[in-house]
């Protein structure tokens, strides 16, 4: 009898060895599914903040997160609630099923399920069913051999991120962005109770459709939380009463513009990391909109931040809205070619100083000029007479910048941009003395990496949005650069602003196309451009009216104070003009040796002309001489230091009269005229 039981025993264990070989070596040829799934594409700021993700191949959030980046409170209740012995069974917990089984037969219905976790996660992988017999044997199959092949840490997270929440939503961190609207790192117990609970019926448990049920799931998630010793009783009374989100908040889409560019750059790359700074970007893109808001339905602005020393762009905004709309927000702004209207005057000055031409307390004319049929003008058509450079540049005067370009030659001033690393777009041709007055297409990049040099002491950093710069040309010297931020700091700022040094410059293009304001302090360089998409104009539009407030406003964002500007360089030239070296106290122009004193002349109307006059007064117009002017009719003075060039005189009754102009240099010119 003995021997028989002893025999037995050993027969017994051999068939369950055998058994288990046999259920070893059918586990070992399972074939797995592919474990890599493909993830949402994400780009993210300087800190791994989310700026943008993009959804997969068929339209859906699955994001990938690692255990570590999930609140710890989170796997604590999601292991209590769905597999309590997840980390010692190996893929199918027999106690588990028994459990169920017996559960099931004592009370005639299905009470808890024996699928573990890592079932799940082989049901996911495969979207197979769970009502069927011959799947939940599949899942058990693929469990255990998952659990060969993978580490419990590794299964854990094939769950965290392919569990189903509703609708297009897959994983915990899309459900987080989207319900909660922050990564799942930090969460509150009611929070990741719900997020326990939604998987296990994501249709039906969804809370922006179905309320109650998520509320209902939640709470017996949180039940089961206090009774398994997660969490205590105050923080389940706490956050019993706590909303459950009613409607999914947006994806986070910072900087769309620049993370499309960056995306199509590396369409292969799943996580794409930019310098921007999230917080900076969204305060931005903030103002963007403000900006805009109550101006049309057409008026679109751009800006763009960026460090100087570094190059790195902190925020950059390519429209008011990434919307198909009348602003035409979907194109990216910083890289449209627009004219610059006055915001190359610091570069042309710059090196003007450079080359010897003059120094900020040199003075230069502001009178009328022509090179050939090209007869540049102020904006505003008056002349200043003799103006210090400094002023000449701060008031943005057209006349002395176009004398400078001149003395310089444009295309040197052509040069200096691109060592700027800027990329100026000609219409034909060789450049002309209208660049310096904007006559270039150019983006706000462009301008933002030209005033970036200049705040860098003049040397050219490229702007950059990822990875490490390199070292660029040098754009004038540092004594120049300082000069030129010491001109554009002195500066008022606009209505409203707070008074600072803040170096800045703004330009109006022809038209009223483009308005511009871009400045610098010790620490940011900012570049606002306002317009409209379509480069039609926009009637009134200046760019110290428009551009200028919102660019001060930026810098506020940015910081709350200026930083100040670097001291001056040692061989800077801190004196007034009568101090100056002798070449350097007066602007002469190339060929100022061969120049001869322009006298006035009476442009019109043109001598011996029959003129009718318009409501009784006599248009003039004048050309030449240095103003103020003095009008006469029939040697009667009429008008009295006109410093324009047109004026009406109201002259009574008709017929004959000599009309005569003195200039301020005693120069004259007369015309006779008939009078109707």
């Amino acid at each position: 009898m003995r021997a028989f039981a002893a025999f037995a025993l050993v027969a017994a264990l051999w068939a369950a060895g055998f058994a288990m070989d046999r259920a070893r070596d059918w586990v070992a040829v399972t074939d797995l599914p592919p474990l890599v799934l493909e993830s949402s594409a994400e780009v993210v700021d300087r800190n791994g903040i989310l700026l943008r993700a993009y959804t997969v191949g068929d339209g859906r959030w699955r994001m990938t997160v690692e255990p570590e980046a999930v609140d710890p409170r989170y796997i604590e209740m999601l292991v209590a609630y769905e597999d309590k012995r997840f980390w010692q069974h190996g893929g199918v917990d027999g106690w588990a099923i028994l459990r169920a089984v017996a559960q099931a037969a004592w009370n005639g219905r299905v009470v808890s399920g024996g699928s573990t976790l890592t079932m799940q996660v082989a049901r996911l992988l495969e979207d197979s069913g769970t009502g069927q017999v011959a799947g939940k044997l599949r899942q058990a199959r693929v469990a255990l051999a998952l659990e060969q092949q993978l580490t419990k840490r590794q299964i854990l997270q094939l769950y965290l991120n392919l569990a189903p929440f509703g609708g297009n939503l897959e994983g915990v961190r899309a459900a987080s962005l989207a319900y909660f609207g922050k990564e799942p790192r930090r969460l509150t117990p009611a929070e990741a109770a719900l997020l326990v609970a939604i998987p296990q019926a994501p249709e039906s448990r969804r809370p922006d459709r179905h309320l109650q049920a998520a509320i209902a799931a939640r709470g017996r998630v949180l039940a089961r939380a206090l009774g398994d010793g997660v969490i205590s009783a105050e923080e389940a009374e706490a956050v019993r009463g706590e909303p459950v989100p009613q409607a999914r908040k947006p994806v986070p889409m910072l900087a769309p513009h620049l993370a499309d560019r960056m995306r199509a750059a590396e369409p292969q790359n799943p996580r794409i990391t930019l310098t921007l700074d999230a917080g900076l970007q969204k305060a931005l893109e903030a103002l963007a909109r403000d900006a805009v808001a109550g101006k049309g339905d057409q008026l679109q602005i751009a800006l763009l931040a960026a460090d100087p020393v570094s190059g790195e762009v902190l925020a950059s905004v390519g429209s008011a809205g990434f919307l198909a709309d009348r602003r035409q927000g979907f194109v990216d702004m910083t890289r449209a070619l627009r004219s610059p209207g006055s915001t190359l005057k610091p570069l042309v000055y710059g090196l003007a100083f450079d080359e010897g031409l003059g120094h900020p307390e040199t003075m230069i004319d502001d009178k009328p000029v022509s090179f050939g049929p090209y007869a540049p003008q102020n904006f505003d058509k008056l002349f200043r007479g003799t103006v210090r450079m400094r002023e000449a540049l701060q008031m943005s005067l057209n006349i002395p910048v176009v004398l400078i370009t001149d003395a310089l030659g444009p295309a040197k001033v052509l040069a200096a941009m691109r060592r700027a690393g800027m990329k100026p777009v000609l219409e034909g041709g060789q450049p002309g003395l209208a660049l310096s007055l904007g006559g270039v297409g150019v983006t706000l990049e462009d301008m933002v990496q030209l005033y970036a040099a200049i705040a860098r002491g003049g040397v050219a950093l490229p702007l950059r949005y990822t990875g490490e710069g390199a070292e660029g040309q040098r754009v004038m010297s540092a004594v120049a650069a300082w000069q030129v931020a010491d001109v554009l700091a002195g500066l008022p700022p606009p209505p409203g602003a707070p008074e600072n040094r803040l170096a800045y410059k703004t330009g109006t293009s022809y038209g009223h196309r483009d308005a511009w304001a871009i400045g610098f302090d010790g620490r940011f360089v900012v570049g606002v451009w306002m317009g409209r998409a379509d480069g039609t104009p926009v009637p009134g539009a200046f760019g110290g009216d428009l551009a200028a407030p919102v660019l001060f406003q930026a810098m506020g964002r940015l910081s709350r104070s200026l930083t100040p500007l670097p001291p001056p360089p040692a061989a800077t030239l801190l004196v007034s003009n009568a101090q100056l070296p002798q070449p350097l106290q007066r602007f002469r122009s190339r060929n100022a040796a061969f120049e001869v004193a322009e006298a006035p002349v009476v442009a019109f109307p043109p001598d011996g002309a029959e003129v009718e006059r318009l409501g009784g007064k006599l248009m003039v117009r004048l050309r030449g001489g240095t103003a103020p002017f003095t009008l006469l009719a029939d040697g009667v003075p009429v008008q009295v230091g006109l410093r324009g060039r047109e004026t009406l005189l109201d002259l009574p009754g008709a017929g004959f009269v000599t009309l005569s102009v003195i200039d301020a240099a005693g120069r004259s010119a007369r015309v006779a005229i008939r009078l109707r």
